[in-house]
């Protein structure tokens, strides 16, 4: 029986009839894990009794409590309508309601004794949006579009779909991904196209998937499905339990640009597609590796979506329209002198071709991946085989309104940038391995050459013999800054720019300046120093944890002074793992997974410091702006890379040379 609502209706009969607020158990995920799954997904519903509106639509695919919090803003899912020049609000027109099983029905009279219905039924997990006419006087609508009013202050929901179209648009199928919340699959039933447009806002924090709706008429209805996705063991893994404890954040990568801003002003703008901090925040190069890396490992997702096209479009776009004339790629904004950027691109390129086997994209693009390559072996100002950033590194040289020489761009990394160089080396080595899937054999000793020169260099130049491991950096007044970075050797013992014996000494040195320093809480990772940064050696004269005395210890454990990024784990992690020391390295990443599985490693998009929990302090306080940045996702790269074999694919191109 069919429950109507009219004036005499009350509002609590009308839910209670509608019985549509939440849909679980029985559900068989559209790609499931290879056993069971331990709870079945959820999806939560709630609709207007008045108006045409959803208000609340939410899911946790892994059937957790995550269910219970709105991932819509107000005022909810609508539709819009251009019956003539102007759009109109389908919460304007005169609209009937009716309570269905599991769901409600929302119909408009037209004229000639015409009808509109638009149903909405939350079953078993999935959402099913439907649409229908009857008479003749459908037409008389226009166009209609569908309205997910996201808020990513909750989370910054994203969409993956099969591909971007030159006009920034997409088509029905694609994957809306809910960080922490789950990903679901939203198939048409139409054989005529389901177009899609992806709006935000930087600020205000907005995310809205507006859904073009064909035309619609009493012989060819259109129903909408979302069904939950979730993602299989990558190819490979032995440990299932493991990835069990992963596969809630996996997809926490991936998070594709909306439109906001300007694009044509490269400022403070999103790029439909192009994979970003987070959905209204910035693109940045370099960043890219943090996503594709992972992409190596997932390059497909449900529906034969493919993830690899997001780093193909990404490289694309900084390639052909973010690198200025002598090959330097724009690290983000409009800031160049970026030493990570162009490796990052390289490294990207290797994991794009590597996951796809797309020779032919290889061809197109190996020159302007040359062009990125000599632009940094041009950098190379005193020829000893290590890459001289732009910045001099010197104390007291940075400043606002610039930045340091890579992805830790607060503090004064510059001259001979260990961070950087260790992925020249990475980069350099990835191109040569491209360059030998060409067959151009000249090329690819080429720059296997260079990443030999630049090992050589490496630990003579940069190895603090007062602590026995490798510094951040080298300025280039030749003083060493040295403070103590699990992050920074990890690089260098996993790329293999350190031997594993050295490597073993190194991680038993930092192990033991761990301990002594007090550190304890693994969940949240590992901290970026083990030490104070001076004040001279970070932004000046004021910026996100910039110290006021000179020795940082009165912003200790703060941002780039000491603070957590729990992404850049990964490379401590897997230097453990490179040398043998896998108890260690395990009893940390369990430690994160547990951290991940409670979705404590976000708090939706903020944009204020230091409320961001994309970095912590060692207790787990945010000291971060950003709220959610999808480079902290990267360590669950671990989970692969603890066994040999995804180990040996992930080093290949310069373990393969040595």
């Amino acid at each position: 029986m069919k429950t109507v609502w009219s004036p005499k209706t009350t509002r609590r009969a009308f839910l209670q009839a509608a019985a549509a607020t939440t849909a679980m158990a029985g559900y068989m995920p559209v790609w499931a894990l290879g056993g069971a799954v331990p709870s079945p997904p959820l999806l939560r519903m709630e609709t207007d009794p008045i108006r045409p509106l959803v208000t609340a639509l939410s899911w946790d695919t892994e059937g957790g409590d995550r269910v219970r919090t709105n991932l819509l803003r107000s005022p909810g899912l609508r539709l819009r309508i251009q019956p003539a020049l102007d759009w109109i609000e389908a919460t304007e027109l005169p609209a009937t309601v009716q309570a269905i099983p599991h769901g409600t029905r929302y119909s408009f009279l037209l004229p000639q004794n015409s009808a509109f219905h638009w149903e909405v039924i939350a079953s078993d997990g999935s959402l099913t949006i439907s649409f229908s006419t009857e008479g003749t006087g459908g037409s008389r609508l226009g166009n209609i579009e569908l309205v997910f009013a996201f808020d990513p202050s909750v989370t910054p929901t994203t969409i993956v779909p099969y591909d971007w179209h030159d006009d920034n648009s997409f088509a029905a199928p694609l994957i809306v991904s809910a960080p922490d919340f789950g990903q679901m699959l939203l198939e048409s039933s139409s054989q005529c196209p389901v177009k899609g447009r992806l709006l935000g806002s930087h600020f205000p924090h907005t995310v809205d998937l507006v859904l073009e709706l064909p035309s619609i008429t009493p012989d060819q209805p259109l129903t909408l499905s979302m069904r939950p996705v979730l993602m299989e063991p990558p190819q490979g893994l032995q440990d299932r339990s493991m990835w069990a404890l992963a596969r809630r954040g996996w997809f926490n990568a991936f998070q594709p640009g909306a439109a906001w801003g300007n694009e044509s002003e490269h400022y403070r703008a999103g790029i439909p597609g192009v994979l970003s901090n987070n959905v209204v925040s910035d693109p940045a190069s370099i960043s890219q590796i943090f996503y594709a890396d992972m992409m190596l490992w997932t390059p497909n997702a449900a529906g034969n979506i493919p993830i690899a096209q997001l780093v193909r479009r990404s490289v694309d776009y900084w390639l052909n329209k973010r690198t200025v004339s002598s090959h330097e790629a724009y690290g983000y904004h409009d800031f160049l002198n970026f030493l990570d950027a162009n490796p990052n691109l390289l490294i990207c390129a290797w994991d794009y071709v590597e996951a796809t086997g797309d020779i032919a994209w290889l061809r197109k693009s190996i020159g302007k991946l040359e062009g990125l390559a000599q632009y940094l072996a041009l950098r190379d100002e005193d020829q000893d085989g290590l890459i001289e950033a732009t910045q001099s590194g010197n104390s007291g040289t940075l400043w606002t309104n610039n930045r340091s020489s890579n992805w830790f761009d607060a503090m004064n990394y510059g001259w001979k940038d260990a961070y950087s160089n260790a992925l020249i080396y990475r980069a350099w080595y990835c191109l040569a391995d491209l360059e030998g899937r060409l067959s151009r054999s000249s090329q690819q000793m080429h720059y296997a050459g260079l990443a030999e020169k630049l090992k050589a260099a490496y630990t003579r130049e940069l190895l603090n013999p007062k602590t026995g491991w490798i510094v951040c950096w080298k300025s280039d007044d030749g003083k060493l800054h040295d403070y103590a970075s699990p992050i920074v050797n990890g690089m260098a013992i996993s790329y293999g720019l350190v031997e594993p014996d050295q490597g073993r000494k190194i991680l038993d040195r930092l192990w033991t300046k761990m301990e002594t320093a007090g550190f304890r809480h693994f969940d949240l990772g590992i901290p970026s120093t083990l030490e104070p940064v001076h004040r001279s050696d970070y932004l000046l004269p004021t910026s996100n944890g910039c110290p006021t005395r000179e020795d940082g210890t009165d912003t200790f454990q703060q941002y780039h002074n000491g603070g957590i990024a729990a992404g850049h784990s990964l490379n401590f992690l897997l230097a453990n793992y490179v040398v043998g020391y896998n108890d260690k390295a395990d009893k940390v990443l369990r430690a994160m997974l547990q951290r991940q599985q409670q979705g404590l490693f976000q708090n939706g998009v903020r944009g204020t410091y230091p409320g961001g929990a994309e970095w912590t302090t060692w207790d787990g306080k945010t000291c971060g702006y950003e709220g959610y940045l999808a480079d902290t996702y990267y360590f669950l790269q671990a989970v692969m890379l603890r066994e040999p074999a995804p180990r040996l694919r992930y080093l290949k191109p310069m373990y393969s040379a040595q």
